[in-house]
């Protein structure tokens, strides 16, 4: 039997996939997540296996390789498919145990051709001779945690404001040289926004104003880039055993987010190993893209940049928070010649355009926005494809998202105080010229901002 599973958490792509693969003769099932699409392949053992590498429950890097593991599904035509077009992503799909890589969009013809080949070579059968039946995929209920003692007022203040990699200097006084972290103090919670460099500060200074009173953090991670994890080993509350740190994030391609956290303080690169932290710290690998932090919703959605990356949104009772600090417009990455590979298609480009407004849609009507800009126009121009914004798109992002509050973020190591400063004076004149109420600044460090809006600080 003609059979094909189809794993993607874009209804619209299932739907039109699905109709043109059954009006060709095949029996299509579908499931939105990685873990009811695994539990289907257990189940049918399909000819062939459509997956999108990111989705909530399980990636799809995870489960190609669970799948690769079932001896059930040896059969299995695994073809692994994302919009995301960095090179890693291939790469490592590949690794994980895909037979084949397809880019969206997926244009339908040469799908189906595949599709006809697959099943030609497997004789014309499902494998093991499974017939096709439906089965209910099954979503994990909303993740619940619990955190923090009640701070006196609402606000976010920036710590880590760097990307790449730490620049201490005379040129980045102002600005600041640490890599990124961000504290949220909302609603009784106090929530930090990744562990680069400058989380260590931010420990220090938690450290005098809890004194003998325990700490509860709860500790976003939005990728297991260095610059967004390297200062962990340094964070002081996670050596005192009073302390609860709560870290959260999405699975690696590869290796779970506590193992990656782990293998940074093995020896040699760390006298210290992760578990020999005197601290409470627990991990949770999230399973959905929306969870609660005690009152403050939160939100994730995945976003364009090399490996697993999420960004986040917090609602909170005075305001809302978006954290976008690695992001590329696939739009732009795409119609720049297709991020220097061949010029992209129409079909590509009206993708790549459906990603953006997802992003967008994520992000609309944040009261404070935090925004890759690590570049301006024209360097961006030599580095399309590398994952990072230039300062315009950015303005153009938060305007369109009617934004009220805009920080330029995750400031390239190469840039000065003065540079920094010069793109922020472009990115409000931008603002001026799309004449919106956006405001306008640069990140820097232990700027404090009211939540939702003075500085106060």
């Amino acid at each position: 039997m003609k059979t094909v599973l189809l794993i993607d958490d874009d209804t619209e792509l299932r739907e039109a996939l699905g109709a043109y693969l059954r009006q060709r003769g095949w029996e299509v099932h579908t499931a939105a997540n990685g873990d009811s699409g695994l539990g289907l392949a257990r189940q049918l053992r399909p000819v062939v296996i459509l997956c999108d590498m990111y989705m909530p429950c399980g990636n799809g890097f995870r489960v190609c390789s669970a799948i690769r593991e079932e001896q059930s599904l040896r059969h299995s035509f695994l073809v692994a498919m994302s919009g995301n077009i960095f090179d890693d992503t291939r790469k490592s799909a590949m690794e994980a145990g895909a037979d084949e890589f397809m880019l969206k969009p997926l244009q339908p013809r040469p799908l189906l051709d595949m599709l006809e080949r697959v099943f030609a070579l497997r004789g014309g059968s499902s494998p093991d001779g499974a017939a096709g039946t439906t089965a209910t995929p099954q979503t994990p209920a909303a993740l619940l945690v619990r955190h923090s003692a009640p701070p006196p007022e609402n606000y976010v203040r920036f710590w880590g404001v760097r990307g790449s990699i730490p620049t201490p200097g005379q040129g980045t006084v102002r600005i600041g040289g640490n890599t990124s972290c961000i504290e949220v103090r909302a609603d009784g919670e106090l929530i930090v926004l990744d562990a680069g460099t400058g989380i260590r500060p931010l420990g220090a200074e938690l450290m005098k104003e809890f004194k003998d009173r325990p700490v509860k953090v709860s500790l976003l991670i939005t990728h297991s880039h260095w610059d967004h994890v390297q200062g962990f080993p340094f964070f002081a509350p996670a050596y005192n055993p009073k302390n609860q740190v709560d870290i959260h994030g999405f699975e690696g391609a590869w290796e779970s987010l506590e193992d990656i956290f782990s293998g940074q303080m093995e020896s040699p690169y760390f006298p210290i190993g992760l578990k020999q932290m005197p601290g409470n710290i627990k991990f949770t690998e999230l399973r959905e893209l929306e969870f609660g932090i005690g009152p403050v919703r939160a939100r994730a959605a995945f976003i364009n940049h090399p490996g697993v990356t999420v960004g986040f949104r917090l609602e909170t009772s005075t305001g809302s928070v978006a954290y976008l600090p690695d992001h590329e417009s696939c739009f732009r990455m795409r119609s720049l010649a297709g991020g220097g590979k061949a010029p992209a298609s129409p079909e590509e480009l009206a993708f790549a355009r459906r990603e953006d407004e997802k992003t967008l849609k994520f992000i609309q009507g944040a009261d404070i926005l935090i925004v890759d800009a690590q570049y301006d126009l024209e360097e961006y121009r030599t580095r399309v494809g590398w994952g990072h914004s230039c300062v315009d798109d950015t303005v153009e992002l938060a305007v369109r998202a009617q934004a009220r509050k805009l920080f330029l973020f995750h400031h390239d190591p190469t840039h000065d105080d003065d540079k920094i400063e010069a793109m922020a004076a472009h990115a409000r004149d931008l603002a001026s010229w799309h004449a919106g109420k956006l405001e306008v600044d640069a990140a820097r460090e232990g700027l404090k901002v009211a939540l939702v809006s003075a500085v106060v600080g």
